[in-house]
């Protein structure tokens, strides 16, 4: 008998999920040709060339019993000194080793921090619409997932609804930008009015609530939009970080956690970092791709293939009437859907052989999420699709 917890979960998994898997059984009727699966984000774009001549430089001249072996934690000394010099350059900051943390993504990264903080009952503040698996992240240490509901006009933090959320039981405030699934990303101020919200919340409560900023697609901006690091505006600040999409390495869980000094309990908090990382089982980051991170920092993928099919399927959705903020980073785009109800939306979209996520997923009924990191020339077969979709609505 498996737990009463996971039971839910696995009743409930995840709506992004199963339409990935509904996309292989619809390929397998149709072909892979004439199905748009816009459910999953799999970057598309390759990996720069330099990670694969890392990972044979390394393979080939590293003793195998160290590369492959144990080390801190916290991740390889060396890997963490050259994160930390990194962003001091990139975002003028006076990191050292000691503030990185090496993680199994940021999956791994945000269960970590979770693990570090958290009592049971605990409030964690997410801001709709969010990435649905941070519900799972907090509920695996027993705490309490609060939503803030979204702010429809621009999609940045609703101001005024996260005061009023705020209490003596609130630990963490999570936020996501470039924003997954509308692609926002937060201004900065936005930010400096959060850190004083945050701030303000701090004195009134007498307690310590941290920011945790989900970073993964932190690289994937366009437009030379500028996207600002949250270190900043806020001491109680976590950055959590992936090579998912910077890089294009999904299946490699690597990714990191950054820990200002300034941060309470700065000491407390990293020594709870080290051994929650060893006792949730990750112990520590792939080694092997650890050293690639440390000789690839400087390496991202072509930003301006997402830019592209971005252009393609904003400028056609919107010409047929969807209703969308163009998208200044990652690789969503979150129309409103043509009806109120986005489940059906969404399930009606399938016979068109459309794969797309209700909002309500990312706790944003009435909007649907498409993942655009698929090829140019899929794309381009999808958009009769939605020319069908749209005039299906007009129609009924």
């Amino acid at each position: 008998m498996i737990s009463d917890k996971m039971k839910n979960l696995v009743a409930n998994s995840s709506t992004i999920r199963a339409m990935f898997e509904e996309g292989k059984r619809l390929a397998a009727i149709h072909g892979e040709e004439n199905v748009f699966d816009f459910s999953l984000g799999n970057p598309n774009v390759v990996p720069p060339d330099s990670v694969k001549e890392a990972i044979l430089e390394i393979v080939n001249e590293e003793n195998p019993n160290v590369l492959h072996g144990y080390m801190n934690n916290s991740g390889y000394e060396d890997v963490r000194n050259t994160i930390a010099t990194f962003l001091n350059g990139k975002h003028q900051l006076n990191l050292k080793e000691n503030n990185i943390v090496m993680t199994c993504g940021a999956a791994g990264g945000l269960n970590i921090i979770l693990k570090t903080i958290l009592n049971p009952e605990d409030e964690v503040i997410v801001l709709a619409p969010f990435f649905g698996e941070y519900r799972n992240y907090v509920s695996n240490f027993d705490g309490k997932l609060v939503v803030v509901p979204p702010d429809t006009t621009t999609f940045e933090p609703n101001m005024e609804a996260l005061k009023a959320a705020l209490t003596s039981r609130t630990k963490a405030v999570i936020i996501n930008s470039p924003n997954n699934p509308t692609g926002v990303i937060y201004s900065d101020s936005a930010l400096k009015q959060l850190a004083s919200i945050l701030e303000e919340a701090q004195g009134t409560f007498g307690t310590s609530i941290y920011l945790i900023s989900d970073e993964p697609y932190r690289e994937i901006a366009y437009d030379n939009a500028t996207v600002p690091y949250a270190l900043h505006y806020y001491n109680n600040t976590f950055i959590g970080y992936s090579y998912s999409k910077s890089l294009s390495l999904p299946g490699e869980r690597i990714g990191y956690i950054v820990v200002p000094n300034e941060m309470a309990d700065f000491d407390d908090v990293m020594s709870a970092l080290n051994v929650a990382n060893r006792i949730l089982g990750f112990v520590n980051a792939p080694s092997l791709f650890q050293k690639v991170i440390g000789k690839c920092i400087e390496s991202e993928v072509d930003v301006s293939i997402y830019e592209r099919n971005r252009d393609l399927l904003y400028n056609h959705l919107t010409s047929i009437g969807f209703e969308c903020i163009k998208p200044e980073g990652a690789f969503y785009l979150f129309p409103k859907t043509l009806i109120e109800d986005d489940k059906t939306f969404c399930e009606t979209a399938k016979q068109f052989n459309l794969l797309l996520v209700p909002g309500s997923a990312f706790g944003c009924p009435g909007y649907t999420r498409l993942a655009y990191c698929i090829s140019y020339e899929q794309i381009e077969r999808s958009l009769p699709a939605f020319t069908k979709l749209a005039e299906y609505y007009k129609n009924n």
